[in-house]
């Protein structure tokens, strides 16, 4: 049986995907019934060590190769400063495209065009407006010394929720965040943008 279940992974395909991305990923692989997709996520927090993202996505891809059919990796540069895709390109593993997951909600062209023209602009997604006040607040320690707030976001006008799901409490949250940080507030639907493209591309 054991034998049984390795030649099945083996005809699978599995995602290696940042964690603040697993909640969409399971979306839309339910929605389509991708039954053949697997998906094992790395703890959202590394953002916060982008320096560390390489090498963890690394040994992650070392230890299953061979147990599925291909990989693929669902993080973008997401400030490893081109670290990731040289790690990728030894390891043979294709990952999405673009900067960061803003721009491949957005569509990255879409989204570089949108970001040069108002470079002031502080985004949001679906993951971080439900943990905003952990990554944001508490994270960055305003909820010790609000003081350093202009030092952080001093420097933008805007806050833009970039939304993967039309949720009316997910709106008031980042509305709220917005007036939290002193920025004005925009709302831009994107759904899955250029994730799902790569998640039905992922065989």
């Amino acid at each position: 049986m054991a034998t049984a279940a390795y030649d099945k992974g083996r005809q699978q395909s599995l995602v290696i995907a940042c964690g603040a991305l697993a909640r969409e990923i399971l979306a839309v692989i339910r929605q389509n019934d991708w039954s053949h997709l697997n998906v094992t996520c790395l703890p959202a927090n590394l953002h916060n060590r982008p320096e560390k993202i390489p090498e963890a996505v690394r040994a992650k891809i070392r230890a299953v190769r061979g147990a599925y059919a291909n990989i693929y990796v669902a993080y973008a540069d997401c400030g490893t400063g081109g670290v990731l895709d040289k790690v990728l390109a030894e390891e043979g593993v294709e990952r999405i495209g673009g900067p960061h997951c803003y721009a491949f909600f957005s569509g990255v062209e879409n989204f570089l065009d949108s970001a040069d023209d108002d470079p002031t602009c502080f985004y949001l997604t679906d993951y971080l407006v439900r943990h905003f006040d952990r990554l944001m607040i508490q994270g960055l320690g305003l909820d010790r010394h609000p003081e350093l707030l202009s030092a952080y976001f001093g420097n933008y006008t805007k806050l833009v929720y970039l939304a993967q799901s039309e949720d009316d409490q997910l709106k008031t949250q980042a509305k709220a965040a917005a007036e939290r940080l002193g920025l004005s507030y925009e709302y831009r639907f994107t759904g899955y943008g250029e994730l799902q493209d790569f998640l039905q591309a992922a065989h």
